[in-house]
């Protein structure tokens, strides 16, 4: 599998570390009630298909939300975590 990361351009997917669904980028508010933060850090979607996970680049130190395919590993798109609209 080849990621694209934005800052290094294309790379085997040996060099990122797979840190889960992209959903911790969608942290609740600090004011959320004990059911929003127990669903946020216990309950996890385990798709087949399409899905948005954060990579980490070991190599520049980047954070990068991609969007790929669990089924065939098909990669559509990376971006910067940094530059995702929460």
């Amino acid at each position: 599998m080849r990621i694209t990361c934005p800052h290094c351009g294309e790379r085997d997917r040996r060099e990122f570390t797979y840190q889960g669904d992209a959903l911790a980028l969608d942290r609740p508010a600090r004011d959320a009630g004990d059911g929003a933060w127990d669903d946020y850090l216990h309950n996890r979607e385990n798709p087949a298909g399409d899905t948005r996970d954060l990579w980490y680049h070991d190599a520049c130190a980047t954070w990068i939300v991609v969007h790929r395919n669990t089924v065939t590993h098909a990669v559509h798109a990376s971006t910067a975590a940094a530059k995702v609209k929460r």
